[in-house]
């Protein structure tokens, strides 16, 4: 296994060497008081157990890397992350949750009234961002109980720091801050040949002493070396993931494009389809309007004129027969004015039986 100056600090082995011993507590402290940026001051820091035995047998054992409280009774529990979880939010959010309620006394819970402890989860993330963190360039998350309304924080003592180390790209003359200085001891100790110029304080002049690989012993450098496999075995089978992702979220995407397109062919299909129904329609009312007037027009006209001619024998006859008998009539009454005439009846007789006008029985006399 290649041998390196300094070892890994993000390594189960290195982050436990450095900041969870004793000797080396000053490491931690000065780390997690950077990490809050004043919020808290840590004066004092005192090793927990981080094996925590679940209520029953069922729960199992949770296992922190590392576990530590303050004198005012403030718990910090620092996890490394170096393969990535579906539910590493949820477990997060468990082993906090956790901490709370192994703070709860097993008795007289009354007199205890709620007094919980300040619960601080940090998370430091080796290779990959945090699990649907929205992508975007910070790499430090805080993480707080607030008002989704306001943005105001509803409950300051219960917190999840998550470190994206990957994110994480400053160098030399970037760093700016202490906390600059941790981050980018803790992503690139173990390439360094040396302490850098920007390094140059007491306390990173004491870790890269500490952090030396020759420091190890035989047992310590083989442990180390596990660790280190490790840690490289889960950054191949994150990469492989993150590979068969890709390949999953292309896929879906052609499909997508694929189904687009269908669904753009079938929509072109049914305006086609309406189109030609539609035109088709048109032209077929058109050509029956034209047919049907022409036909209408014919049957029409034919019909029409054989009822003119029907109608104008019917009125000829009526009227005919009407005028002969109008005719008839009046030549029966000269017939009879006359024959009146002849025995003698006076004009005015006459014209009282027949009804003709005294003009007429004058020019019956005048005929004669």
């Amino acid at each position: 296994m290649d041998a390196h100056r300094y070892i890994d600090l993000t390594t189960d082995f290195g982050f436990k060497r450095i900041f969870g011993s004793e000797g080396n507590k000053p490491f931690l402290k000065a780390f997690l008081n950077e990490l809050f940026q004043g919020r808290l001051q840590i004066a004092d820091l005192q090793y927990g157990r981080n094996e925590h035995v679940g209520d029953t047998v069922e729960m199992g054992t949770v296992i922190f890397d590392l576990l530590c409280s303050t004198e005012a009774g403030e718990h910090f529990l620092i996890e490394v992350q170096r393969s990535t979880h579906l539910n590493l939010k949820r477990r997060m959010l468990y082993y906090g949750s956790k901490l709370i309620a192994d703070s709860a006394p097993r008795g007289q819970r009354r007199d205890w009234d709620y007094a919980i402890s300040a619960v601080y989860v940090v998370v430091l993330l080796d290779g990959f961002p945090i699990p649907g963190g929205g992508g975007g360039a910070d790499y430090l998350q805080e993480i707080c109980l607030c008002n989704r309304r306001t943005g105001e924080v509803f409950y300051e003592e219960m917190a999840y720091l998550y470190v994206e180390l990957v994110k994480f790209v400053k160098q030399g003359a970037d760093l700016q801050s202490d906390l600059d200085r941790w981050l980018y001891v803790l992503k690139n100790m173990s390439k360094l040949a040396g302490l850098p110029v920007h390094l140059r304080q007491p306390i990173f002049e004491q870790l890269f002493e500490i952090a030396a690989y020759t420091q190890l012993n035989k047992e310590e450098r083989h442990m180390y070396d596990v660790s280190l496999k490790r840690k490289w075995d889960a950054a191949v089978v994150r990469k492989y993931q993150e590979q068969e992702q890709a390949k999953t979220r292309e896929a879906l995407k052609a499909a997508e494009t694929a189904l687009k397109a269908a669904e753009a062919a079938e929509e072109a299909l049914v305006t086609g389809l309406k189109e030609a129904m539609d035109k088709g329609l048109i032209e077929g009312l058109e050509k029956g309007l034209e047919k049907g007037l022409e036909q209408g027009l014919e049957k029409g006209l034919e019909q029409g004129m054989e009822k003119g001619i029907e109608q104008g024998m019917e009125e000829g006859l009526e009227k005919g027969l009407k005028q002969g008998l109008e005719q008839g009539a009046h030549r029966k009454t000269i017939a009879i004015a006359t024959t009146m005439q002849k025995n003698g009846l006076s004009a005015e007789d006459i014209a009282i039986y027949t009804g003709l006008s005294l003009a007429d029985i004058e020019a019956l006399s005048s005929s004669k």
